[in-house]
């Protein structure tokens, strides 16, 4: 036995790097879009900057700054996505943690000259901590409940933020003259130019979230969602990691907020009110809670959507309401919910038998 346990681990050890990547490719197929079409896809997607210049559009500057939001929308609602598509957690508070970081990158770029891009990790972090601090003594609360505590989160931070504490938010006129950031000494400014910023700051989420998703935390915290009291049955900390998913969604808020900032130039408390919540919460539902691909097809449609309907704006929120209610009937599980998870063995033992005798 012991034998064969032997030759077994050399055989992977020999394979192992052949093996990850035939698991990669794997989960590639797996998708239903060829690879090819997929890496097209994406390069198009960043072209269209310089097919709307090299088409002289008219309207390139604004269709680039609908994009703009969109991405900004698919940072936050992939960051919810942690805590309610991962943990289970209702939570309808996001823009709190959203306005925390946009306001922590304003103050200390307008009063003490800080550089954005070195306000980043900052606004992350005071996110998190906030997070922290809020959601430790109700991470025990579930459904309906932490969902009401989150709402009153959301609302004392707009409060907050209008009654000028401390004297550094600038009550309801805000914060203005935030300046814009430099990258390597070139100064970001145009639309052209944060749409690059933006959507790679949207990669860079989706591959750090996608490494969570597939890491023994991520199918904790799915195991939680599933059935919280199977996992505290097998000794699943599940009050501390279901904390550790609203710290990491609200570092991630908190990042969105910085580049949120530094876009507008200016920000008030309006910018980060429950309506933001809803819309966040909207995304990762319609969507498919749980799915990154879902909810950034859910930001597009939220956020970018109603933009081509703009003519029929005093019927955008009936249309919007009416298409809820049909997917709530016909497809409650979202538009592109999660595909089931499936683990793949290294060789020999991916074989029909080949785990016999070890």
């Amino acid at each position: 036995m012991s034998g064969v346990a032997t030759g077994g681990d050399g055989l992977g050890a020999r394979l192992g790097p052949l093996a990850r990547l035939s698991g990669l490719l794997g989960r590639v197929r797996g998708l239903g879009v060829p690879l090819p079409v997929r890496i097209g896809s994406l390069v198009l997607f960043f072209a269209l900057p310089l097919v709307f210049q090299l088409l002289g559009l008219a309207s390139a500057r604004y269709w680039l700054d609908v994009l703009n939001v969109v991405g900004i929308y698919a940072i936050l609602a992939l960051s919810l996505n942690v805590i309610l598509g991962y943990a289970g957690m209702f939570n309808m508070g996001h823009a709190a943690f959203f306005g925390i970081g946009a306001y922590t990158t304003a103050i200390l770029n307008t009063i003490y000259g800080w550089p954005i891009f070195l306000t980043l990790p900052v606004a992350g972090a005071a996110a998190g901590l906030f997070a922290y601090v809020v959601a430790r003594p109700i991470i025990h609360l579930r459904g309906d409940y932490l969902l009401i505590v989150t709402i009153g989160i959301v609302e004392i931070i707009r409060i907050a933020l209008t009654n000028n504490v401390f004297g550094l938010t600038g009550g309801s006129n805000g914060i203005m003259g935030i300046s814009r950031p430099y990258l390597f000494g070139f100064r970001i400014s145009q639309p052209f130019h944060f749409f690059y910023l933006i959507w790679a700051a949207v990669a860079i989420t989706v591959v750090v979230f996608r490494s969570l998703e597939e890491s023994r935390y991520g199918r904790a915290l799915k195991f939680i969602k599933e059935d919280t009291v199977a996992a505290e049955g097998i000794g699943v900390d599940t009050n501390g990691l279901r904390l550790m998913a609203f710290v990491v969604g609200a570092t991630f808020a908190g990042f969105a907020g910085t580049i949120y900032s530094a876009r507008m130039g200016t920000i008030s408390p309006e910018s980060f009110n429950f309506a933001e919540s809803v819309t966040l919460f909207t995304i990762v539902i319609l969507g498919g809670s749980g799915s990154q691909r879902g909810v950034i097809l859910g930001a597009f449609l939220v956020a970018g959507l109603p933009e081509l309907f703009r003519g029929l704006d005093k019927y955008r929120l009936l249309m919007f309401g009416a298409a809820l209610v049909l997917m709530m009937i016909f497809r409650p599980q979202g538009l592109l919910p999660p595909k089931p998870a499936s683990y793949r063995l290294p060789p020999p033992w991916d074989k029909p038998g080949g785990g016999e005798g070890v």
